[in-house]
């Protein structure tokens, strides 16, 4: 492995677990806020046990996600400091404030979890919503640094330099707000249905029924609801991504050729040699409607960019639809959610209707990931689109490979960690909450 795989190996490996704890750290505690709630307005104990258990499970991911991200903002300048000499003082607005989020969460968090029987009640709820409010700012504002990266603005690049910045125009770049829009609904998909699954399956098992139930039902509502909206904010998305990233488009559909009436193409086998995609399904005119409103206009193929500026068109392609395959899913679970409740109840109590959110439990952070494979990978051979390219970022220190093998070492086990504190927390739900 040389420094330059290994780099990007240690980055892709950092950013695939991170994006799963920075979710659900910005998730959980809209559910406990919204649980909280109905505990003020009811008085049933039964939502202050759901209230109670959630936290502990956001301040598990609170802790490994500061972990995480602050790994992450080393190896930014470690591993790519001419990425972070010329961009840093452009996109950095956006980080420093994400940052300010970040302390305001940790106060907020700290208040509420200690703050139970101390505080008015209200100002106790108050600081539940303060940690939801700063944890979904914090994500928006990492995704609006990532999306300058895929349509850089801000700045003048004239002869090799960066002249007239404009942190503000740069952090409200073109590509932030459908990033943003996306990534925050694919984070309340993502993380509702894990929640929705998890006790879904304590539901299927006969465990604490009423406690899982109640849960159950703020979880997938919010998972539902945001996994029917997900196709919209996609499709934003990729209208995005055909203006400011012609060449990430033709990746995600394999479109080798230039053409009017562009296929959409479902599945299929890249073929870079023979230019050809095998075995998918095409639907003619329909790429060229999603990005252009029009089932007539042209949509640029690969041919139309050099091949030393190609992204791996085999991955990119394959995690596009495995996005799109899982999200599609997801879609039509949350329909059938709506449908028994409004016109089926009887199916809420089925064991086959539980093991449908039973299976779908990883399918968001299987989304997630694929989604994030495609905003990464896409973008290659560029750091900075069209600007600076990833092998030119890159630092000229030797034994990257080892600083791979220790950051997976130390994520592998923090994750370890993880899944045994939660699986305690779910294993300790009757002792704790049963009362």
């Amino acid at each position: 492995m040389n420094d330059f795989i290994a780099a990007r190996s240690q980055m892709a490996l950092s950013l695939g677990f991170h994006i799963i704890y920075s979710c659900i750290g910005m998730v959980m505690p809209v559910f406990m806020a919204i649980s909280h709630y109905k505990y003020l307005k009811t008085q049933n104990p039964v939502y202050k046990n759901i209230t109670q258990a959630w936290s502990k499970g956001v301040a598990i991911f609170f802790a490994t996600g500061a972990v995480s991200g602050t790994m992450l903002s080393f190896e930014l300048g470690l591993l790519w400091p001419e990425f972070m000499k010329h961009a840093g003082p452009i996109f950095g607005m956006p980080f420093s404030l994400e940052g300010v989020a970040f302390f305001i969460e940790a106060i907020a968090l700290g208040f509420f979890l200690y703050g139970w029987n101390r505080f008015n009640k209200w100002f106790h709820w108050c600081t539940g919503i303060v940690v939801g409010i700063s944890g979904i700012t914090s994500g928006i504002l990492v995704t609006a640094a990532n999306a300058w990266m895929n349509s850089p603005s801000g700045f003048d690049y004239i002869n090799g330099q960066y002249l007239n910045v404009d942190p503000i125009k740069a952090m409200f770049n073109p590509g932030w707000f459908p990033e943003a829009l996306h990534m925050t609904i694919a984070a309340f998909s993502a993380t509702g249905f894990a929640v929705a699954g998890i006790h879904a399956l304590m539901i299927y098992r006969k465990r604490n029924v009423e406690f899982h139930t109640r849960a159950f039902k703020i979880a997938i509502a919010f998972a539902a609801v945001a996994a029917i909206l997900q196709p919209l904010s996609g499709d934003i998305s990729a209208k995005s991504a055909g203006k400011h990233q012609p060449t990430k488009l033709a990746a995600m559909e394999a479109l080798f050729h230039t053409q009017q009436y562009a296929p959409l193409v479902i599945g299929g086998i890249p073929d870079t040699a023979a230019k050809k995609v095998y075995y998918g399904i095409e639907i003619p005119g329909l790429l060229s409607f999603l990005e252009n409103d029009n089932f007539k206009q042209e949509v640029k193929g690969l041919d139309s960019i050099p091949k030393k500026d190609q992204p791996p068109i085999a991955i990119t392609h394959y995690a596009f639809q495995i996005m799109v395959g899982t999200g599609v899913a997801m879609m039509l679970v949350g329909v059938l959610y709506f449908i028994a409740l409004w016109k089926k109840r009887k199916w809420l109590f089925k064991g086959w209707f539980l093991k449908l959110f039973i299976i779908a439990t990883p399918f968001g952070f299987i989304a997630l990931e694929a989604g994030w494979t495609v905003t990464e990978v896409g973008r290659q051979p560029w750091i900075i689109q069209g600007i600076m390219r990833t092998s030119e970022a890159i630092t000229p220190m030797p034994g990257i490979q080892y600083s791979f093998y220790l950051f997976s070492f130390v994520y592998f086990t923090l994750s370890l960690a993880v899944i045994f504190l939660l699986s305690r927390q779910i294993k300790m739900v009757p002792q704790l909450y049963n009362k």
